[in-house]
């Protein structure tokens, strides 16, 4: 009987799919292995829901929708059946150790694999060399997030409400634009031009969700199998992903206290001309410098010479704590050289996808024609909401706001990093953005820090993500401190579990 093949655990926690879908989903399985044939009759609802314990209005739902799907058939006065049509699959392996169909972990079709290799370790700060899982981390030190917590969520679920409820709900829950909300690219070309010294126009902005679609539109614009990208090094390495996904050849631009070096790429330009320079001139990802003035104007200056495009990714222009930031490239491009990416995952939180494209109007149509392709467009309401946001200046004052806060995080963490963990690494305090850059002393390895640490219930970065070139042998390992996710508390402790994974090194002194 159904009833003893039917060993059910049904989750009535109101956390899972209603009751009649779990049965549903039970009943389907016991069909496709076979076990549950073609014509077989099934008990009657009050006999099952008896014998399982269920309500039987339970069974009687879970029939109709069996039903509905063509799983099963209603003959009068005589009961419910499997249906008649369906293929008799009693014949199919099944692994009699699980009730449960069988999946293959391998696709029965060839598949083209275009991912490339990040060349890093599968091991990281939560697994040790045997694959061997550690305890979820007491404390994340992340790449340099912002605080979920002190996110204007409230100010963003109310309007996402109110435009959820007007007049005009059911025309922003149908297709939009491509190119993004009008209202969102009116309002964001405002709070550029006042926050960035920008001049652009609605027409110039193409909404993506984050700086990577952007950056990844930008190469299917752009880059053919074989073209010359300059990117830095250390560097952002899916952007580096992206230019290669894209058939790229990669140039490495060294960094140093003021940026990529310049000189560099002037004399790599007079061999072979690149397509792209990717740049992050503001903190750059991960050493946290900033492109000084003078190797801004002779970037600008060999743009115009060769006429390659400069991505510019401004991911945290906001939190500049030292100075008055320089403007971004792009607020001097009067010459279409500049593609400007960025988004608002680092000012308000990385669920938050709203991210922009900022180009020649041409470019930005192109770019939306692609975003089509694979996205349609964004998610109507949210934006609608964003732009409510920045018209009344609730993101402005959430900037301000946030920018106090992780002005005195950095400062605290500066401070434990000097008293707590000064003999094992070094570090120069940053002029803005969201991490510190460190380096350990060189006896000690990143990686191997990371897996002490996890033991502990501390999460760090084993320094895989900085550098592209694998092959190099770097003198130092490195790690990026991201500050702003842990309050003072928070990270005081965080760091006395890192001062306990460096332990061993102090021994050796």
């Amino acid at each position: 009987m159904i009833q003893k093949i039917l060993e059910i655990s049904f989750k009535k926690d109101g956390q899972h799919r209603p009751l009649y879908q779990q049965l549903e989903s039970e009943i389907i399985q016991l069909i496709c292995r076979g076990i549950l044939k073609p014509g077989q009759a099934l008990p009657s609802s009050r006999e099952l829901a008896q014998s399982l314990q269920l309500n039987r209005k339970t069974v009687v739902a879970a029939y109709e929708e069996l039903g509905a799907q063509g799983w099963v058939e209603t003959k009068d006065r005589s009961g419910v059946y499997v249906s008649s049509h369906l293929p008799d699959t009693s014949a199919l392996t099944i692994n009699e150790n699980t009730k449960k169909l069988m999946h293959s972990p391998l696709p029965s079709y060839p598949l083209l694999l275009k991912r490339p290799s990040t060349g890093t370790s599968l091991t990281g700060p939560n697994s040790d060399t045997n694959g061997l899982v550690t305890p979820p981390p007491i404390y994340i030190i992340d790449d340099g997030f912002p605080d979920p917590r002190i996110a204007p969520i409230e100010e963003l679920v109310r309007e996402y409400r109110r435009f959820g409820k007007g007049r005009f709900t059911n025309q922003l829950l149908m297709y939009g634009p491509e190119q993004g909300s009008y209202r969102l690219r009116v309002e964001l070309a405002t709070f550029l031009n006042r926050t960035r010294g920008m001049q652009v126009t609605e027409k110039e902005i193409l909404i993506t969700k984050g700086t990577q679609m952007a950056i990844y539109l930008t190469t299917q614009l752009l880059i053919r199998p074989g073209d010359t990208v300059f990117v830095p090094e250390p560097g952002y390495k899916d952007a580096n992903l992206t230019f290669k996904l894209a058939g790229a050849d990669l140039a490495f631009i060294p960094v140093d206290k003021d940026g990529m070096d310049v000189d560099m790429i002037e004399q790599l330009c007079k061999q072979k001309v690149p397509k792209i320079i990717y740049i992050i001139p503001h903190h750059h990802r991960p050493t946290t410098v900033t492109l000084s003035a003078e190797r801004r104007m002779r970037l600008m200056n060999l743009a115009h010479q060769y006429g390659f495009a400069l991505l510019e990714d401004d991911y945290d222009f906001d939190y500049h704590f030292s100075s008055n930031p320089l403007l971004p490239l792009a607020s001097l491009d009067t010459s279409g050289h500049i593609i400007y990416v960025g988004s608002f995952c680092k000012s308000i939180a990385p669920g938050i996808r709203i991210g922009f494209m900022v180009a020649p109007e041409v470019v930005i149509n192109e770019a939306a024609a692609i975003r089509k392709l694979i996205d349609r467009q964004g998610e109507q309401l949210l934006e609608e909401a964003t732009a409510e946001l920045l018209s009344t200046g609730d993101i402005s004052r959430h900037i301000k706001r946030s920018y106090k806060v992780y002005q005195a995080r950095l400062e605290n963490t500066c401070r434990l990093l000097e008293e707590q963990l000064g003999e094992y690494l070094t570090f120069e305090r940053p002029n803005g953005g969201l991490a510190i850059w460190a380096t350990y002393r060189k006896d000690i390895r990143a990686a191997a820090v990371a897996l002490n640490a996890g033991k502990l219930g501390l999460k760090i970065s084993d320094g895989h993500n900085y550098f592209f070139q694998s092959h190099i042998a770097r003198p130092h390992d490195f790690i990026r401190i991201g500050y702003c996710s842990l309050d003072e508390t928070e990270m005081a402790g965080a760091i006395q579990l890192w001062k306990q994974a460096l332990a061993p090194y102090a021994a050796k002194r």
